[in-house]
């Protein structure tokens, strides 16, 4: 069983984290806006077809009073 360095770990770790591409913060606020516009676009989706189905339950429910 392999032994466990912790400095090892600590340089390496170092080193991947110096390998990272970080996005700039203009990437990161376009990023941020375009899924802020796609979570309300979703949700209206979802909320139109929710209103839409529960419509057409309660009419079939409804035609056999």
């Amino acid at each position: 069983m392999a032994t466990f360095n912790p400095l090892k770990f600590l340089r390496e770790v170092r080193q991947e984290a110096g390998r990272v591409t970080w996005p700039s913060r203009r990437e990161t606020t376009v990023s941020t806006i375009m899924v802020l516009v796609l979570v309300v676009i979703a949700s209206i989706f979802f909320l139109v077809t929710d209103a839409t189905i529960a419509f057409a339950v309660e009419w079939v429910l409804g035609m056999s009073k």
